[in-house]
């Protein structure tokens, strides 16, 4: 595969996530929208370095990093979301939005 596939398949995967982060109204589907627009990030970033440097490791090891942080971070995100509707049954982003205090 060329480059020019890699970094469409990014874009479609970000444009993907986008439209999700930006159409739902559950909290779960928005963060699902963020993960697909950092996975096309990732992936962008890593068929680019590949593509600069192949044989450095440093790379992989990049996106390594950055999918054990997406799975750190969605995994705290479940767990504030699933807080917060045992807490006042809250699922939606508009009533999460009038919890501020």
């Amino acid at each position: 595969m060329t480059l020019h596939l890699f970094l469409l398949v990014a874009a479609a995967l970000f444009g993907l996530g986008l439209f999700g982060a930006l159409t739902q109204q559950s909290v779960v589907m928005l963060m699902m929208g963020l993960e697909l627009m950092l996975g096309g990030v990732i992936l962008g970033a890593a068929a680019v370095w590949h593509y600069i440097a192949p044989a450095s490791a440093d790379g992989q090891v990049l996106v390594v990093v950055a999918i054990t942080v997406m799975a750190v971070e969605m995994a705290i995100g479940f767990a504030v979301v699933t807080a917060l509707f045992r807490a006042r049954e809250v699922d939606m982003t508009d009533d999460a939005g009038d919890l501020r205090a």
